[in-house]
């Protein structure tokens, strides 16, 4: 099963030709990228992952990792062959240390402003991803790490993960949406306390208070939370794609309004599957007694 979760290949055949541009931009400065996109195959065909490659710098966002990362997603978004997306770190022991402070101390304050909302925005399009999203937590997620996978629909952590929201150490507070998307997973009371005394916990802690669906034991290879993420993906794939985007939609739109208005997001996002095939291709697989086989459409 480990096996087969890692065996990821590039499709490079299913991304535009402006993608793969972009990706092999780099190589024209002898610069390595700092994001890698990969699509696995098999059970989890459909599944596209992104992995950090900052091994130096422990992930922390830079400049250029936050440009990859919009490209990318800025492509991830109109491929309707992509079901799940699975961010990852392809470092050891560490998802990502958060901001580049190196790189944050060379700017002048005017740039600071910026740049950070550059990263809010860059979280930001990880949280609007049409499709389901997954952080796969092997390692230390801290300040932007955190928020970075707070991003993301659902969370898995190994049992060694060092998470916590920690910039009122530095004298600031989290800008890329922490002091935000925190209080509504755990509530308002525990998000406080966390960022007030940036309390650095570990992949059991955060489960007990719901800040990660999952944890698992980690293993030799330090990969145990991306299986699990991998083993869940496996999971959604099959399901209808129109269906788990509005699906996604209606959870994640209505749970910020009142019930009577979210029933009625409920109620426009089943109306958007109701004239699709793959709603029909459903019906006559239950009936047929087999297996549907969505597209999409």
């Amino acid at each position: 099963m480990a096996a087969v979760a890692r065996r990821c290949v590039f499709a490079c055949q299913e991304f535009p030709r402006r993608f793969l541009a972009s990706r092999h931009f780099s190589t024209e400065t002898q610069e390595q990228p700092e994001l890698s996109v990969k699509l696995l195959d098999g059970d989890a065909t459909g599944t596209a992952v992104l992995g950090m490659n900052r091994p130096k710098a422990k992930n922390a966002m830079s400049r250029k990792l936050l440009q990859e990362f919009r490209e990318a997603i800025e492509t991830l978004k109109y491929d309707r062959g992509i079901r799940v997306v699975i961010l990852r770190s392809e470092v050891p022991g560490v998802f990502c240390a958060g901001a580049d402070l190196k790189e944050r101390r060379q700017m002048a304050p005017s740039e600071v402003g910026p740049f950070v909302a550059k990263l809010r925005q860059s979280l930001m399009e990880i949280l609007e991803l049409p499709m389901p999203t997954i952080a796969a937590l092997d390692g230390v997620a801290v300040g932007g790490g955190l928020e970075m996978a707070l991003s993301c629909d659902m969370r898995v952590a190994s049992n060694n993960a060092k998470l916590g929201l920690v910039e009122t150490r530095l004298a600031i507070i989290p800008g890329g949406g922490g002091t935000q998307n925190l209080p509504r997973l755990i509530g308002p009371s525990l998000a406080k306390e966390l960022i007030f005394t940036a309390r650095v916990i570990d992949g059991n802690q955060a489960h007990k208070i719901g800040l990660v669906n999952h944890v698992v034991d980690q293993n030799e290879a330090g990969d145990s939370a991306y299986l699990r993420a991998v083993e869940i993906a496996k999971e959604i794939v099959p399901q209808g794609p129109v269906a788990l985007r509005m699906a996604k939609v209606a959870v994640s739109k209505g749970s910020e309004v009142d019930l009577m208005s979210g029933l009625a997001i409920e109620q426009q996002c089943y109306a958007q599957v109701i004239p699709t095939k793959d709603r029909m291709e459903g019906l006559n697989a239950f009936k047929e007694n087999r297996k549907p086989v969505y597209t999409g459409e």
